[in-house]
């Protein structure tokens, strides 16, 4: 049953990877594979348990003193039904819970025009100088907002200022590696740092480590990039509003376009302050965050009597705007990666690992590059499983106290998983959400990034991990 389990993971990671020309959705095939592994494993338990999770099968049977005369295949049940999947679901639930939050406020912003502010500051036409001002603000947007949200603002903005395609795909594959790089480096820039934000392995310590790896993992492939274009920009498209929201945007000023966007965007980046303060998890800032916008704007409808009400965008509808699907992949994703952790099978791989690939460098650059094909969040989640956060205090109990140490918070391991993972999905064109988004808004095909800025991509990605492991060894 193990075998079939790994088998079920391998053949959904695949129609996950292939999602585009097999045309199933890929939030489908993960809910598929997150709910049949743990069928498989309620009924493997029996025979694991005592293997894998023997201390706190233990620890639950001496707390629960109703169950102690039940038969053991019984006790194995309700060890499994309201243990672990309660405590799996605890811990999806705030990863969950903190993107939803996260979705509602950036598009709260965005419908009403507070990011059209930062796209009307760009006038430039020059074509090498717009690609780099295009990758800073795309690597900076995106360790504050979430890369995909950041690539699809960048991607309209760039619709609306390059009329010629193909320079429009090179400006494009330059966001989709900026985002990915900009979100390395922010605890809450990218879904797999707040993962690991939010499971404790990083903190805000790991913006100093990695923001120079990440900047040089975007500014490499620019350098090769900007010899792709010459010339200026011959004409550009009007930057006004966009059609959905032009009535409503006309009734905004700048002043309360750009309170939305401070307001949203100080929510956003105080959330690893309200944790280190009040040790609650990140998400109950954010939901309160969520609240005050959503006040916020009230109070904007009820001073600005002219507006129609069937144009203003409440929050009741920009909850329907939210991409509930994303969140859908990431639960049935997390709950299959649970399942084989609670069946030993991530244990077992990491023991692999360990033995031929003892130096965490080469653990993390061979993520980071399998990242490139496969989801960068099921392989950070199943990182997560493999290697558990180790408590400082208990290094020195293990056999190899000085290789632990990597595994502690904020260890070597954690923050550069955080940028290999981040980084390496730029490689390829389906290896990010930000590269997914960008091949069907500008129907991008997989062979035209992979002849053309694959290479790129890898290149600032290596680049990127040799400037972290110089500085962490030798500086």
């Amino acid at each position: 049953m193990i075998t079939l389990m790994i088998a079920i993971f391998v053949i959904g990671y695949i129609m996950i990877a292939f999602e585009r020309p097999l045309r199933i959705n890929k939030a489908s095939t993960a809910l598929f594979i997150g709910t049949i592994l743990w069928i498989i494993y309620l009924y493997i338990a029996p025979e694991v348990i005592p293997q894998v999770s023997a201390d706190q099968f233990a620890h639950f049977i001496h707390t629960h003193p109703e169950i102690q005369s039940q038969p053991y295949g019984e006790q194995v049940r309700d060890f499994v039904i309201n243990n672990q999947i309660i405590e799996m679901l605890g811990d999806i639930s705030e990863t969950l819970l903190f993107l939803m939050a996260a979705m509602t406020i950036v598009e709260l912003i965005d419908v009403h025009g507070g990011f059209m502010y930062i796209t009307d500051l760009i006038t430039t036409r020059n074509k090498r100088l717009l690609l780099w001002l295009i990758g800073i603000i795309t690597f900076f947007m995106s360790s504050i907002l979430d890369n995909l949200t950041t690539t699809i603002v960048m991607i309209m903005l760039v619709k609306r200022l390059v009329p010629d395609r193909l320079d429009r795909l090179i400006y494009g594959s330059i966001i989709v590696i900026a985002a990915n790089s900009g979100g390395a480096w922010s605890p809450i820039g990218d879904v797999t740092t707040i993962m690991l934000w939010v499971e404790g392995a990083i903190t805000t310590k790991v913006i100093p480590q990695l923001f120079f790896p990440s900047l040089i993992s975007m500014m490499l492939p620019i350098c090769i990039a900007q010899f792709m274009l010459k010339g200026k920009i011959k004409s550009a498209t009007s930057m006004s509003v966009n059609d959905e929201n032009s009535v409503l945007l006309r009734h905004l000023n700048t002043s309360d376009r750009v309170g939305i966007l401070i307001f949203g965007v100080l929510i956003l980046i105080t959330a690893p302050i309200f944790k280190a303060i009040t040790h609650l998890p990140p998400f109950v800032w954010l939901l309160l965050g969520v609240s005050m916008m959503w006040i916020y704007t009230e109070v904007i409808y009820n001073h600005k009597k002219n507006i129609e009400e069937n144009i203003k965008q409440r929050l009741d509808k920009v909850i329907g705007k939210l991409d509930f699907t994303t969140l859908l992949f990431f639960l049935g994703i997390l709950m299959a990666v649970d399942a084989l952790q609670s069946a030993g099978i991530l244990n077992g791989i990491s023991q692999i690992m360990s033995e031929k690939m003892p130096n965490v460098y080469s653990q993390a650059i061979s993520i980071g590059l399998l990242s490139a094909i496969i989801d960068n969040v099921p392989l950070v989640a199943a990182a997560i499983g493999m290697y558990p956060t180790i408590d400082p205090a208990l290094v020195q109990n293990f056999s190899d106290p000085g290789f632990m140490q990597n595994f502690v918070v904020d260890g070597v391991f954690w923050h550069f998983l955080a940028y290999c993972a981040g980084v390496g999905g730029s490689i390829l064109i389906i290896g990010s959400a930000a590269g997914v988004v960008f091949m069907g808004l500008e129907r991008v095909s997989f062979g035209w990034y992979f002849k053309r800025i694959s290479f790129l991509a890898l290149l600032g990605y290596l680049g990127g991990a040799a400037i972290y492991i110089l500085q962490n060894n030798f500086f």
